[in-house]
């Protein structure tokens, strides 16, 4: 944790190199395109050099970066553009065949499964680091993820031993 606030302009190539990944997985879980994720990509960042905000440690750089990641997501879906366009799917493409088909389960659970199933299990984010991030309650996050849990259970049936 460091004494001074973080700027956010300070270091902006070491928070890309840092954040990106992290963004751009969010950004696909909820767009489940490549193009779409690449624009709120670039939103975000570009929001993030042109932020003034003063970031008390990097959990709240991290929280911010989150935070805006899914607010810019839902700015896309309304957009008049998008609801008149169709989606072309595209792919993350992981190491193994299972993680591929898990993933694109989780690609087809509601937007607030997705983000905390994303943030836990690719993110590696605690519960009270996604309610933080989320700015809601550690308990609605645990369910929210039981419920996610559930619905992949579902959606895979059986056909994957999962270990939650």
């Amino acid at each position: 944790m460091h004494n001074n606030p973080l700027r956010a302009c300070e270091d902006v190539d070491d928070v890309l190199d840092r954040y990106a990944d992290m963004v751009y997985k969010i950004a696909f879980s909820h767009t489940k395109n490549k193009s779409d994720a690449d624009d709120v990509f670039q939103n975000v960042f570009l929001r993030y050099i042109r932020c003034k905000k003063a970031f008390q440690s990097e959990e709240h750089r991290r929280a911010y970066l989150i935070r805006a990641t899914i607010n810019q997501s839902k700015t896309l879906f309304l957009s008049a553009w998008f609801r008149k366009t169709e989606p072309i799917r595209d792919e993350l493409i992981f190491e193994t065949e299972e993680d591929n088909e898990i993933y694109d389960s989780v690609l087809n659970l509601p937007p607030k499964y997705r983000t905390v199933i994303q943030l836990h299990y690719y993110e590696d984010m605690s519960i009270r680091e996604i309610a933080k991030a989320l700015n809601t309650k550690e308990s609605t996050i645990k369910s929210q993820l039981h419920r996610a849990r559930l619905l992949l259970k579902e959606y895979l049936k059986g056909e994957h031993d999962i270990v939650w």
